[in-house]
């Protein structure tokens, strides 16, 4: 295993290269970023946004977090449980059926960009998007892998114990043995496509196995 170190910038070109680079039979690319929240994987993913754009490619931004749970599932067993946050918060079910499945080969590519607003627990009723063909769906999220989501594309952003715990705000840090068990029983870093060390998040490093 190699780990080089990558300025944001450059990170963010890479990826839109590996992305636009894609096999291109006029459908959808579904790209996921993946990270705890101190990871900053919405960053990422909004850095890709305009290259994309760039080269022709429509692209539509969603955030796992607009797809969480009602509390009264979510908080079922407290507000500060980390097993109901690694197996219960995320709706994938509802990710699946508002936002990848319509991205299939043949699909409508009608999305619901959320669907859940955890901070008032009410379903936010956003409108369906069109994503046109040849589009790129960025979603970022925490514990997105080892769910059976469809992506043609995985980024894993990797974050140490120590490095972990120093970025997590206090307020947050019930979610931390969540983060070690995804680690643990998933192995996000060996299932994504690339993966990305960011113990400090403005000084990535690459992955390369």
């Amino acid at each position: 295993m190699q780990v080089t170190p990558i300025s944001p910038e450059r990170l963010a070109r890479l990826l839109t290269d590996r992305i636009n680079a894609l096999p291109d039979d006029g459908s959808w690319v579904r790209v996921a970023v993946d990270g705890a929240p101190a990871a900053r994987p919405g960053a990422l993913a909004d850095a890709l946004v305009e290259p994309l754009r760039l080269l022709g490619r429509p692209v539509l931004r969603v955030s796992a977090a607009d797809f969480l749970r009602p509390a009264s599932i979510r908080l079922e067993y407290g507000h500060h449980d980390a097993d109901a946050f690694h197996d219960l918060w995320l709706d994938d079910r509802g990710l699946l059926r508002e936002v990848l499945d319509p991205l299939e080969p043949g699909g409508t590519g009608q999305v619901l960009p959320s669907l859940w607003d955890a901070v008032n627990d009410r379903a936010t009723r956003a409108g369906y998007v069109e994503l046109p063909p040849r589009g790129v769906l960025v979603l970022d999220g925490a514990l997105l892998l080892g769910r059976w989501l469809p992506f043609e594309l995985t980024v894993h952003l990797a974050m140490g114990d120590a490095a972990l715990a120093r970025h997590t705000p206090e307020a947050d840090r019930w979610t931390l043995p969540a983060f070690a068990r995804y680690r643990e029983e998933t192995g996000p870093a060996e299932l994504a496509d690339l993966t990305v060390r960011v113990d400090d998040p403005r000084h990535p490093a690459l992955v390369e196995r």
